[in-house]
């Protein structure tokens, strides 16, 4: 018996196919638990840092956890994930403000504890 085709199976996939369109990248690759962990580590402690949610906003990157940090994502490796990011008064971003700080922390491999702040302070 022959299998039928998966573009019969799924006509929503020849139908992105036949568009030219593809599904978005989050959809494609998986993030990892532990890079989410990371990534909810690495901004609870730059908010944390920088006086409070009422005073200060990590980038907009920071909140991308379908992407595991987008581009505030620098390295992920067996020593850990290392984010880079800018922050600033909130509201910043959205409102086209310059950030105000810029910070870079290494957090472990299972994204549990900050191993390293490599920088907290005025945008290098």
């Amino acid at each position: 018996m022959p299998r039928p085709s998966l573009l019969r199976i799924h006509p929503l996939l020849a139908a992105l196919m036949a568009t030219g369109l593809s599904l978005p990248l989050a959809a494609q690759a998986q993030v990892s638990p532990a890079n989410v962990r990371a990534l909810n580590t690495a901004r609870e402690t730059a908010v944390s840092l920088n006086g409070g949610l009422s005073v200060y906003r990590p980038a907009a990157c920071m909140f991308e956890t379908g992407t595991g940090g987008g581009s505030c994502l620098v390295r992920e490796d067996s020593q850990g994930f290392l984010f880079r990011f800018n922050g600033g008064v909130p509201g910043w971003q959205q409102q086209g403000i310059a950030p105000t700080v810029e910070t870079e922390i290494r957090v472990s491999a299972d994204g549990r504890s900050v191993l390293t702040i490599v920088h907290n302070g005025p945008p290098r």
